[in-house]
């Protein structure tokens, strides 16, 4: 690698679409989710700034630690929470069909990136030593094992129709073939259910339900550290709503090739299909979140095991026999 190449990736990573494009675009899709969901219950919703007004406010308010807790884990484990999320963004597609730092078997990568956050949950409960904390920690890593088999079946539906682990050649695969949503209507739509599950939104809040719970894990946290997951949350959102669209969309791709265009009119080009895809999903969330009320935990467990795990093994069967047929 050239010296040249070396700085490229160095600004793909940190810059664009790196992990400031990340925080900037993870507090608009939490206003556009907010807007949308205040929407659907007719009521105005938040301006613009108010995502980033509300993260420099918690980072302005006292960083209170509990009294015996142990202050190592207590301290960095939202770090690794916002790590773990930033890391996987960078694997998935945003403007072009390919990531440069991607490699074959990135997908399983990304996927385990993503689940780091519910187990650094499931951590910060158990290392509050509240009841309120500890119960939504139980809960939370009780609904991991809910929802991530169907996800990572969800994403095996793509990997083996365009036989490859990698995002890039999976939404290389979609820009000169019909996308997999056409192909796999089912593996899909339980992507997002499980996007939502993960995300512990309704009717998947389980974990942290206000009215029983208080604020589940992190009802301890304030200040910086509360900031950090919940900046952590929406980046998760953004990711997770980018890997579906790349799996089952086509990322940034349009459907036809663009490779008669300059580079930056193809990369812009890419680009707005993959906000307005990623906005598409997250939409599709905002609605689940409005037309749905709170499982119970017992509910959640019997949907994930009898519906989810039971239609993503369909759906993947499915695939396997279409794959067969199609050569």
């Amino acid at each position: 690698m050239t010296e040249v190449d070396a700085w490229l990736v160095f600004l793909y990573v940190l810059v664009f679409p790196g992990i400031f494009f990340l925080l900037g675009y993870s507090f608009f899709a939490e206003w556009f989710d907010r807007k949308m969901y205040a929407k659907m219950q007719n009521r105005v919703g938040p301006p613009l700034v108010q995502p980033l007004a509300d993260f420099i406010k918690l980072l302005s308010k006292e960083d209170i630690m509990p009294e015996g807790v142990e202050a190592k884990p207590y301290n960095y484990l939202p770090l690794f929470a916002f790590a773990a999320v930033a890391t996987s963004f960078i694997y998935i597609p945003t403007f072009m069909s390919s990531s440069p730092v991607g490699f074959q078997g990135d997908l399983l990568l990304v996927l385990y990136m993503l689940t780091l956050p519910t187990i650094i949950l499931f951590l910060v409960g158990w290392y509050s030593h509240n009841t309120f904390a500890t119960i939504g920690a139980y809960r939370a890593v009780s609904q991991l094992f809910v929802y991530e088999v169907p996800l990572f079946i969800a994403a095996l539906g793509p990997a083996l129709w365009t036989k490859s682990w990698s995002v890039s050649d999976i939404v290389s695969w979609q820009q000169g073939n019909p996308w997999l949503f056409l192909i796999q209507p089912l593996g899909f739509i339980i992507a997002i259910i499980c996007l939502q599950a993960k995300l512990e939104r309704i009717p998947f809040d389980i974990p942290e339900a206000e009215t029983e719970i208080v604020g589940g894990p992190l009802v301890e946290y304030s200040g910086r550290k509360l900031a950090l997951f919940r900046i952590a949350t929406d980046m998760l959102m953004v990711t997770g709503a980018s890997l579906i669209g790349a799996l089952y969309l086509g990322g940034p791709s349009v459907g036809f090739s663009l490779d008669s265009l300059p580079f930056w009119a193809a990369g812009v080009i890419g680009f707005v299909a993959f906000l307005l895809k990623t906005l598409l999903i997250i939409f599709l969330l905002s609605f689940i979140r409005a037309a749905f009320a709170r499982l119970r935990i017992d509910q959640m467990t019997s949907f994930g095991w009898k519906w989810l795990a039971s239609l993503a093994l369909f759906q993947l069967f499915l695939v396997i026999g279409m794959r067969m047929v199609v050569p």
